[in-house]
């Protein structure tokens, strides 16, 4: 279930309340009156079931809702109620399978972003497959898989190819080419400096490392399992059972790939850099692509059940 948090113009809110009680899924309907001061209005609370509430903040928006008042939406844990179970029942679809377009767009926007932090991490988890390159050591590299920012922007361009946002794809790229470019410049120092101190050693990085040699030798099972990752990487973020994040991190090979790139420019072994940069390259075209295809489908089969579910109810319901 979702609950909402409406500041409504005392104008609209019959209308408001008229759309809340005509949709299904709906219930614990509760109205302030000119309870709002900032800005001013009455305050409107309800429940939703999830599989209705994407439809329902489409409305809420043509209503210029979000322009004149505010929307807010939490995501409710835990309700015992006898009337939000029935408002589940009676909503069309499955909530686990509902996509929120507006709560993926707005959350992918948030992880996009190209900040200090996110180029912190991305360049840590760049410096850590950088040793655990060196070192032949897999356990670094899942480690430096599980740090790395990079599915935000990725899930970010997937959702704006969808939703048709020019300005969300751009932050994406952007964040993506910038971050990596920059965190891969960083461990190119980091490795030079390490191999100043005597911690790396380009005979490591030219021995046979049969635990991280796949890194720079991309092939077809790197897009597979870059696409897999894609997908489920995107079905993590738009359905309701999220856990499966965790598991998607460590299964890409991004990161350890920039990483291995750098390691080899810091050292002059072009092969290797070259190698890398295409398996960096492949793992991030397999992701965008399944992703988007993913959220297509998505949307598509969303959209036919609500119709055909929409034709078996009777007339006038």
């Amino acid at each position: 279930m979702l609950h909402l948090r409406l500041i409504v113009p005392a104008d609209r809110t019959k209308d408001v309340l008229q759309l809340l009680e005509s949709t299904v899924g709906t219930t614990h309907l509760v109205v302030l009156t000119g309870a709002a001061r900032d800005p001013e209005g009455d305050v409107v609370m309800c429940d939703v079931a999830r599989e209705a509430g994407d439809e329902l903040l489409a409305q809420l928006r043509a209503m210029d809702l979000d322009k004149h008042g505010s929307i807010a939406i939490e995501h409710i844990d835990l309700s015992l109620s006898l009337r939000a179970d029935r408002a589940e029942e009676e909503a069309p679809g499955e909530g686990a399978d509902a996509v929120l377009w507006e709560s993926l767009t707005d959350a992918t926007h948030e992880e996009s972003t190209l900040s200090v932090t996110y180029l912190a991490f991305l360049t840590l988890a760049t410096m850590i497959a950088a040793c655990g390159v060196v070192l032949d050591n897999a356990i670094l590299i899942v480690g430096a898989m599980a740090v790395g920012p990079e599915f935000g922007p990725l899930a970010g361009i997937c959702t704006a190819l969808v939703q048709r946002a020019p300005r969300l794809a751009w932050r994406s790229t952007l964040a993506l080419i910038v971050g990596f470019a920059v965190a891969m410049a960083l461990t190119v120092g980091f490795s030079l400096f390490m191999d100043a101190v005597g911690l790396f050693h380009i005979e490591a990085l030219g021995a046979e490392r049969p635990n991280t040699n796949f890194i720079y030798r991309p092939d077809w099972f790197s897009f597979v399992v870059a696409a897999l990752a894609g997908i489920a990487g995107v079905l993590s973020l738009t359905s309701a059972k999220s856990g499966a994040l965790v598991g998607v991190a460590i299964s890409v090979t991004t990161v350890p790939a920039a990483a291995n790139a750098a390691v080899a420019l810091a050292y002059g072994q072009y092969g290797q850099a070259r190698g890398s940069s295409e398996q960096l390259l492949l793992n991030l075209a397999g992701i965008v692509l399944a992703g988007t295809l993913t959220l297509l489908a998505q949307k598509a089969l969303w959209a036919r059940r609500r119709e055909r579910e929409a034709a078996d109810l009777p007339a006038g319901t």
